[in-house]
Formats: C-alpha cells, structure tokens, sequence
C-alpha cells in the first residue's frame, strides 16, 4: 500500500515560512518548504488539517498561529461534530486544527494527532478512481462528496472533498488559479492528478522543518 510521507509546500519565502511553522505547529519531517515564485491567485485546491485530542490544544496551536502572523478564516469553535476553527498562514496556506471532542481532558499542550491532507477536486468518483489504479485503498467513501484513503501507518493521511465543498469548509471562495503550491512526496511514485496535484516520489531540495514528529508535544 503506498507510504505517503510528506507533504511540500512551495513558498516565496522559504526562511519565514519554516519559522512560522517550527514555532507554531513544530512538525517533523511530513511538512516541509521550498522557495517557488510560479504564480497562484485564490484558493489553492487543498487545505491541511491538524487533528487533536482536545479544544485546548486546538486552542493552543490556535492561538500560537495568530501570534505568528496566521489570519482567522473561522475563529475557533464549538459546533455539532467537535471543536475547531480555520485560519491562513503567511504563506497562503489554509489549515483547519479541530477535535472531534466537546470537553477538555487534561492540560493543553500544542500536541497533533494527525495530519491530513484533503484535496479539492472536480469530480471524486473519477479522481477516486484515478488513485485507486495508482495503489491507494479506500478507507470511506460517501458517495460523490469525499472519500478517506487507508493509509494507517503514513504520517500524512489524505482524503478527497468536492473543490467547492472544501472551500465552503475553509471559509473562502472556491475561485483561484496558478499553481497549487504542493508536493505530496512518498512511495507511489511521480505522477499529476487529474486536478493538477504532483506526487514526487522523494522530495529534494526542500527546506526540511525542525521540530518535534507527531504524537509528541511540540511546544511545552
């Protein structure tokens, strides 16, 4: 079953965007940045989700994003299926931090479950398919609005969202062009989806983040 391992964002300034995120999100390894000048106007086609255990800590990361320099696209909330909200990062990247609890369990720590990558595209049922002949497994599928690959041991998990529906979840309008400013690095080769999303099959040249891999505390 294909290893998704990283995801590259291409930025026009690689140096501020690894600050923002090895102070903020202090991810490992599976988020990374290169310098890129291609030009990209609105939405870029795909957000990048940060799944925790509690609304502390989606507060906490939160909160430390806005002090960076993050925009709020959806203050951080309570809603029907958990906590969480949507902000930009300097670099134009959309993130959602959220958590399918209600209530805090214990103190709050800027720890991240997950990270998952969600992909706008034109039509899921044929983009489902198109990944499907490239090796990934369907975890779920609700028919033509989003499907979750099994990818249980990678440390990006991805899934697919009707474009306009995913930028109605971010907050944004669904119009942009140019280029996305991702790079899904991993084992299922090199490739571009019917949306334009590139697959390498080893990232290079990129910026390599510090900070702490998931499942630990990046920021006591």
């Amino acid at each position: 079953m294909p290893f998704i391992d990283s995801v590259t964002l291409e930025v026009a300034d690689p140096a501020a965007a690894t600050a923002f995120y090895d102070t903020t999100f202090g991810l490992g390894d599976e988020l990374r940045v290169r310098g890129s000048d291609a030009r990209t106007d609105g939405f870029r086609g795909f957000t990048l989700s940060l799944t925790v255990s509690q609304p502390a800590n989606a507060d906490s990361l939160f909160e430390a994003a806005l002090a960076a320099g993050a925009t709020a696209l959806k203050p951080a909330a309570k809603s029907f299926w958990g906590y969480g909200g949507v902000l930009r990062a300097p670099d134009g990247t959309i993130w959602k931090i959220a958590t399918s609890a209600k209530k805090d369990s214990g103190p709050a720590s800027r720890e991240v479950d997950e990270l998952v990558l969600l992909l706008g595209v034109s039509d899921v049922g044929a983009s489902k398919r198109f990944y499907v002949e490239h090796g990934l497994a369907v975890a779920k599928s609700f028919g033509p609005m989003y499907v979750q690959f099994d990818t249980p041991s990678s440390p990006v998990k991805l899934g697919l969202y009707r474009h306009k529906a995913l930028a109605k979840d971010a907050g944004v309008s669904p119009d942009g062009t140019g280029s996305h400013r991702l790079v899904i690095g991993g084992d299922a080769g090199a490739f571009t989806d019917p949306d334009g999303f590139v697959w390498e099959g080893s990232p290079a040249l990129e910026t390599r983040l510090s900070g702490s891999p998931l499942n630990h505390a990046a920021v006591d």
